[in-house]
């Protein structure tokens, strides 16, 4: 029993023995390494960026010293943020992305509709004029007292005009009538109408056996007397105008609409109305023409719509606002509230790998409800900061991070995927390896509005399609040539 305790004794201290012996082994490498030089290891050199004073800190300076308030500067050094700080951008952990509140999302393909909205103000419907004029020459014996801006109805009297011509053409019609001479009689009955004599006057004459040398001018249709040109004692010429009469069964709404968004409207598309003397109520109408002249002062294009009139309630002058729904249409979407506008461009803060966050420029095209489409500049899949993106652009400017370009955007996701340019056209031409298309100008290559011809990759791209019609299409810019990657046909053709 005592050898087996003497053993064992034995082998535990030759187990310490050993430990003594590496950890020496250790600390003599240790020391050897320390002492190397003669001296103790000095870390490497870290690479100076500039000097700045924390409380300015866009303020940079070449070295230490005090800053613009007094303060001591202190040194940002290249490498700060550890190995991720090579990645452009800057760092935010975990603890203070929740307290900033940062909500990130995705940018998606999807579908949005082309929605306008543009101001405007009722005006006549100038298809809906009368013109009231005097048949044969004479004198104004009474007015109705009648004033241009009376709304007035159908056969509403104006004027009572004598025409002293007629007189005596009636005299004559009397006379060869009683001779009892048929074709005499229908012969002068045939000069009463060529001298402009209303069937009603006529009728009249052969009723009473009477001359109706006075005759009252009437409105031909209801509606609002715009001019009226008549007074008692006038003397009338046959064709002078007396009055000019514009209906109010329909009115015209003038809209402006702004050049750059009007290209996608189109005659005989619906439309809705908001007026400001009628709050809450909406009122549908459509698209009439779409007048060929740009007002130069505002660049605008004046499109009018034909809106019903029940009841006469719509006045010329009258302000109101017009919603021009359009068709629903493909388009790379990011939510509205993401985007940070400075004015000469538009930025979306990305949200990249290891909690690190970098601007990207971006080319913004239409915007509807909460989404905005997204011309050039990001690709399908990415991250962005949608909500708190605005205190991490303050933080990237101060840290001089430059945005990324829009031209990065394919760059950064995969070289294989290069960036696609979308824009709306007509196909003039198609074959089985390339498409031609009259296209809309391409704002994020600065491209115009004109005709080319694009390669076709793959004929099932173009399927369903044919000349003429109207389609929205992605391409890209390979060095072989512009070449459209996908196309579909634009809706409610």
């Amino acid at each position: 029993m005592s050898q087996v305790m003497i053993a064992r004794g034995w082998l535990f201290g030759a187990a310490a023995a050993l430990a003594l012996a590496a950890g020496g082994l250790g600390f003599a490498l240790a020391g050897f390494q320390g002492t190397k030089d003669g001296g103790a290891v000095k870390p490497a050199a870290r690479k100076i960026l500039y000097w700045y004073d924390p409380m300015i800190p866009a303020e940079h300076h070449e070295g230490p010293g005090l800053s613009s308030m007094g303060m001591q500067t202190i040194p940002r050094y290249a490498d700060e943020g550890g190995a991720s700080a090579q990645v452009p951008g800057i760092s935010v952990d975990a603890s203070a992305s929740q307290a900033l509140g940062l909500r990130i999302a995705t940018v998606q393909r999807g579908e949005l509709a082309s929605s306008l909205t543009a101001t405007g103000t009722i005006d006549f419907n100038q298809r809906d004029v009368a013109v009231v004029q005097a048949r044969a020459g004479g004198f104004v014996q009474r007015v109705y007292g009648r004033a241009p801006g009376d709304v007035v109805g159908a056969g509403a009297p104006l004027a009572d005009i004598l025409v002293p011509e007629w007189g005596g053409a009636q005299a004559e019609f009397l006379a060869v009538r009683r001779t009892g001479n048929a074709a005499l009689t229908q012969a002068a009955r045939q000069r009463l109408v060529l001298l402009g004599m209303p069937s009603g006057t006529i009728a009249s004459v052969e009723r009473t056996g009477r001359p109706h040398n006075v005759v009252t001018i009437s409105t031909p249709t209801g509606g609002v007397i715009k001019t009226l040109d008549v007074r008692t004692g006038m003397t009338m010429t046959a064709g002078q105008t007396l009055a000019e009469v514009n209906g109010l069964g329909t009115v015209w709404l003038n809209a402006a609409v702004p050049e750059a968004i009007a290209g996608p409207l189109k005659p005989g598309q619906s439309v809705q109305a908001t007026l400001a003397a009628f709050p809450g109520e909406t009122l549908s109408g459509r698209v009439s023409a779409i007048l060929p002249q740009t007002q130069a002062d505002s660049r605008t294009l004046t499109v009018r719509i034909e809106l019903p009139n029940r009841g006469g309630r719509l006045r010329p002058g009258m302000f109101a606002t017009v919603s021009l729904g359009g068709s629903t249409q493909p388009a790379l979407l990011v939510p509205s509230e993401a985007l940070i506008r400075t004015g000469k461009r538009t930025l979306i803060m990305l949200a990249l790998d290891k909690g690190r966050y970098r601007p990207a420029e971006v080319q913004t095209g239409r915007e509807a409800g909460d989404d905005t489409e997204i011309l050039a500049g990001l690709s399908e899949g990415e991250k962005i900061v949608a909500s708190g993106q605005f205190l991490i652009d303050s933080e990237a400017s101060l840290s001089g991070v430059k945005a990324r370009p829009i031209g990065g955007a394919a760059a950064a996701k995969s070289a294989s995927t290069a960036a696609l340019y979308e824009t709306v056209g007509k196909i003039e031409q198609i074959t089985a390896t390339s498409v031609t298309l009259s296209h809309e100008p391409v704002p994020a290559i600065g491209w115009p509005a004109m005709t080319m011809t694009f390669q076709l990759p793959d004929p099932k791209i173009a399927r369903g399609l044919k000349t003429g019609d109207g389609v929205r299409f992605g391409f890209d810019r390979p060095p072989t040539g512009p070449t459209v990657r996908r196309m579909t046909k634009v809706a409610g053709q």
